[in-house]
């Protein structure tokens, strides 16, 4: 069974990342401690796809889940996709005040692709591996790196397919 992910057009590849252009999709994320960011914001968003939203509507999972540091330190932006069909007008809405539905707008993102275990050394190995490919290559970054997961904490580590990923200007001043 497929699990449904965003669309994107690969604009350019080098052995270190690609450069993708998103067209916009919808997201459910919420604030969460850093130190619980994964078991609370999977728990808390889990709980809205699987029915708990003012339309008792269950709905798909999808990939990524993705993460970020949020604004306040000791936080953590956690955000499932939502399924294509819906809308910012037709998706339920949370019974959960702490979540928020937005539309992610078209954007252009570096990606860098990495399999293994998401702890905290190996992701920030591949954000700073990605960064400094990027600076080398003279993209310039316009936003925070996120990571994105496509695989259950029981897929294997080493089958894992990862991601991280930062907005950037496009096209590259060197392009």
């Amino acid at each position: 069974m497929a699990i449904e992910e965003p669309e994107f057009e690969v604009l350019s590849e080098t052995t270190d990342y690609e450069i993708r252009q998103y067209a916009p999709y919808l997201v459910a994320e919420v604030d969460v401690d850093a130190e619980s960011a994964d078991r609370q914001g999977f728990r808390t968003l889990a709980g809205y796809i699987f029915g708990d939203n003012q339309a008792s509507e269950k709905m798909q999972m999808t990939a990524p889940v993705e993460s970020r540091d949020s604004e306040s330190q000791d936080k953590k932006t956690y955000a499932f996709v939502m399924e294509s069909k819906y809308t910012r007008e037709t998706i339920p809405e949370p019974t959960n005040e702490n979540i928020r539905l937005r539309e992610r707008p078209a954007r252009v993102v570096a990606v860098r692709k990495f399999s293994g275990r998401w702890s905290d050394a190996n992701v920030a190995a591949q954000k700073q591996q990605l960064l400094e490919a990027l600076a080398n290559d003279g993209v310039e970054t316009t936003g925070v790196v996120e990571l994105a997961r496509y695989n259950s904490p029981f897929t294997l580590w080493f089958l894992r397919r990862n991601e991280v990923m930062v907005p950037v200007e496009w096209p590259a001043a060197n392009d």
